[in-house]
């Protein structure tokens, strides 16, 4: 061996090893970066896989046949500055394609095709000088003596690192400067092997000896179609294992993250143990059995995990990640080491007869795996679902990997049929009471769907209320009453705004019974747009009893939000932005500067109004100030209005209608019970009385782009933070609540009668915000004594009379102990709050067990037309 290829070696390994940090890097940056351009994330990341894949195999396979007089190091050199080139090109190119993108009015189908397409061109090339790479590193160490499974195994490592690199580039630096940063790395190692180039001189030699392993000689394309076949299965399992345990432990950047790690590092560590298997006769038999077993295995594992999961307490976001981490290494680890050992193994099996066999085998397995990523992506999650691919993969391993083996056709089949028995009672997805056994643990699914974009549950508690969820996650979208109520303020707030609406545009339709609330106000266009197909066909199907059959009435448009407003040219007089998850992977691109800037070209520009609803327990102080610096960024006019604990940013094209036109406008409807409707019983001065103020002016500071991220990384830690707080945000939000007269005067309100109505109502929001702070904080006494001072303030705010009838039906049990009677004290409630649910099931009860029949029947009545799904 050559003396100074030996004491360089090393080094070449471990620059290999960055390179693997670099490849995924690139990977995962430019997979989110293509996410956002086309709006659909789970096709561009589909579509990103497929592409390198595709890349690394053609590379791989080019680079074999290579009959080199270079030396290969300096190749690489040449390649990895070529990749890092790209790497700063690529900017540019995202944006040239999204702009010829956009140009077309495509259908979400051809939509999902073009953005492939445009996928496998823009990543084919840097992945294919990748992929080049793997090929020459094996001929510049074919003197030395590191093994295949060495090289490989510490490629994947590094790829483990640069899986984990952008959780902290993009939320520091951005997404530009983080891959400018990347690239700047590629360039270093491209000047580390042109100097190792002028070091080192690397002679190509064929490999030791091959030993007898005990598997039968086959052809090369047999192996080639075999090994590819493994590729796909792999791919197969980590994008239905990346939407499964993405979904149980909560689809964050953190998470997505941690899982492609894992997946990486069985991988890596496999690949460094293949040499320990070498001289097992029966490794092929053994790796497929074990990993396809297991890959089903990990599926019964599923409701353990999910009760893990909903148990489960951390002190921080790391303590959970590494906690989590540690379980999918758990359940994906004999797999995936199965699948790390393979190259190495199958690579020393056939180095006799295929001269660098390694790198064509790599070659073939990564073709494979991009096919398997397609078919994995847009075919068998969406027809089949996410189980029943991973039984699929699981299968197609087995019977990929046995094609090397000489056992008895029996004794395979036996296995096989074991196989098939293991995956056949896990082969559909759980049910919800399964995969939250505490929060829903008694409920039952009425539906089910699942497309890859997400999956859809419309489940049944036990009292017969309905809640939709999209991948686990509840989407504010409940049948019970004050849900209802509350999800209808959502369109009355910005409707009652404009003051004359004639189209309204909700981003984001659920269950549709946000937009139910605009079923009251006359003459109004209706259009919403959402990209689940489950949640469109709950809100058609599963609540209408709830939400008035609203979709009858709606055009509701199956598409991404954020391409829908690209390509749509019709303006709106008022477009409303739903509340959603914004922690979630993708989603707070919907609270960026780019996605408020082009819900700003679809307002009607004299006097258009757009309202973004943001739940509170959702954000931090920081993160909040964020959102709404980016959203003053915009709307410079912009306001503020709380309703409950939901926050509502209002945005103005042009002016806003002054009070005296909004009061116009309720009084020009001619049917009082229409007008109680629209304003939900609370009559407009409540309304103006939830006014905030504008927009604070927050300085300079951290803005949300999709480029330069934020809150998707900020909000997850706050689930674990212990020194987040409801009431700080409650104080931060007072901190800049306007006098009452300087709000009167912002709102255009003049006249002592219309001041004193204002007053009032101002007054309550105010002193029951607070009365929630003392809650929040422990102080029960205080919150009672201002919650009833702010109903004496506005008896008509309905988070005003709720809470005070909520603490009265709280105390029943204590004022029957002091002598009330119970059917007197429940009146009492009734009269705070006509609706209260819980109020009216009491009397209704104690009426059928006094024998008042008739009585009975009219509460029973009232409970109905209040709650119709609820269950006697």
């Amino acid at each position: 061996m050559n003396k100074v290829m030996r004491r360089w070696s090393g080094v070449v390994v471990a620059l290999y090893c960055v390179s693997g940090v670099t490849a995924l890097a690139y990977q995962v940056l430019w997979a989110r970066m293509l996410a956002l351009q086309f709006g659909v994330s789970i096709f561009g990341i589909v579509a990103t896989v497929a592409a390198f894949m595709l890349g690394l195999g053609a590379g791989s396979l080019i680079g074999a046949r290579w009959r080199l007089s270079w030396q290969p190091l300096f190749l690489l050199a040449l390649l990895e500055a070529g990749v890092a080139l790209f790497a700063i090109a690529i900017p540019f190119l995202f944006d040239l394609s999204g702009g010829l993108l956009r140009a077309g009015d495509l259908s979400l189908k051809t939509w999902y095709v073009y953005e492939f397409i445009a996928a496998l061109i823009l990543l084919m090339l840097p992945a294919t000088l990748l992929g080049m790479g793997f090929p020459l590193i094996l001929r510049a160490l074919s003197n030395s003596r590191i093994s295949l499974g060495t090289i490989y195994g510490v490629n994947a490592l590094g790829g483990v690192v640069g899986a984990l690199i952008p959780l902290a580039l993009l939320p520091s630096v951005g997404w530009l400067a983080a891959n400018y940063s990347i690239a700047a790395l590629g360039f270093f190692l491209a000047v580390s092997f042109l100097v190792l180039s002028r070091r080192v001189e690397c002679h190509v030699h064929c490999s030791d000896v091959v030993k007898n392993t005990g598997v039968r000689q086959v052809s090369h394309w047999g192996s080639y179609l075999a090994y590819a076949g493994v590729g796909a299965a792999a791919l197969m399992l980590e994008i239905a294992w990346t939407r499964l345990f993405g979904m149980i432990l909560l689809r964050t950047e953190y998470v997505l993250a941690v899982i492609l790690a894992m997946f990486l590092l069985g991988i890596g560590v496999g690949s460094l143990l293949a040499k320990r298997l070498l001289l097992l006769r029966n490794t092929l038999v053994i790796l497929p059995v074990f990993a396809s077993l297991f890959a089903v295995l990990s599926l019964w594992a599923i409701p353990w995990l999910a009760d893990w999961v909903e148990s489960s307490q951390y002190a921080s976001l790391t303590t959970a990640l590494l906690s989590q981490g540690v379980v999918i290494v758990l359940l994906t680890a004999p797999v995936t080491l199965a699948l790390g050992m393979w190259l190495p193994v199958l690579s020393r099996h056939l180095e006799n007869t295929m001269p660098l066999a390694g790198a064509k085998l790599y070659g073939v397995n990564s073709l494979g795996a991009a096919l398997g990523a397609c078919l994995a992506g847009f075919v068998m999650i969406p027809l089949l679902g996410t189980t029943l691919t991973i039984c699929v993969a699981a299968v197609l391993l087995f019977t990929a990997g046995m094609y090397w083996v000489t056992a008895p056709r029996i004794r395979l089949i036996g296995l096989l049929l074991l196989l098939l028995l293991l995956a056949f009672p896990v082969a559909m997805l759980p049910q919800v009471n399964v995969l939250l056994p505490h929060s829903l643990g008694a409920s039952r699914d009425l539906y089910f769907y699942e497309d890859a974009v997400s999956i859809s549950h419309v489940v049944e508690r036990q009292d017969g209320q309905r809640l939709l969820l999209g991948d686990l996650q509840r989407m504010d979208a409940s049948s019970e009453p004050s849900a209802v109520v509350a999800q209808q303020n959502q369109a009355r707030l910005p409707l009652l705004l404009h003051g004359n609406p004639r189209s309204v545009l909700f981003l984001g339709v659920g269950t549709g019974i946000s937009a139910s609330g605009s079923l009251p106000f006359p003459g109004l266009e209706r259009v919403g747009v959402e990209l689940s197909a489950g949640a469109i066909h709950a809100a058609k199907y599963w609540f209408t009893q709830v939400n008035d059959d609203v979709s009858s009435q709606m055009r509701v448009v199956r598409d991404d939000v954020r391409r829908f407003l690209q390509r749509d040219a019709k303006n709106y007089d008022v477009i409303i932005g739903d509340l959603f998850h914004p922690d979630l992977v993708g989603r707070s691109a919907l609270l960026s500067v780019e996605q408020f800037q082009r819900v700003r070209a679809r307002l009607t520009p004299e006097n258009g109004l757009y309202v973004q609803w943001l739940a509170l327990n959702q954000f931090d102080v920081a993160s909040l100030q964020v959102v709404l610096r980016t959203f003053r960024h915009v709307f410079p006019k912009g306001e503020l209005f709380l309703d409950g604990f939901r926050l509502a940013l209002v945005g103005y094209a042009g002016q806003r209608s002054a009070t005296a036109k909004l009061l116009h406008y309720l009084e020009g409807v001619n049917e009082a019970q229409k007008r109680q409707a629209m304003t939900g019983g609370e009559g407009l001065w409540t309304w103006l009385g939830r006014y905030y103020g504008p927009l604070p002016d927050l300085g300079s500071g951290a803005m949300q782009m999709e480029r330069s991220p934020y809150i998707e990384y900020r909000l997850p830690k706050i689930r674990f933070s212990e020194d987040y707080s409801l009431a700080s945000l409650l104080l931060f939000l007072l901190d800049y609540r306007p006098s009452v007269a300087i709000a009167a005067v912002k709102l255009g309100i003049s006249g002592d009668a219309e001041f004193e109505q204002f007053e009032r109502a101002y007054a309550a929001v105010g002193l029951v915000t607070k009365s929630w702070i003392a809650a929040v904080q422990g102080d029960n006494q205080a919150a009672e004594r201002l919650v009833r001072f702010a109903y004496s303030a506005n008896e008509k705010d309905r988070w005003v009379g709720f809470d005070l009838a909520d603490r009265m039906y709280a105390s029943v049990s204590q004022a029957v102990a002091a002598g009330y009677q119970r059917d007197v004290v429940l009146q009492q409630i009734l009269k705070i709050r006509a609706d209260h649910e819980g109020a009216i099931k009491e009397l209704w009860q104690l009426a059928e067990r006094a024998g008042d029949h008739e009585q009975a029947v009219k509460y029973r009545a009232r409970l109905k037309q209040l709650s119709p799904l609820a269950k006697e």
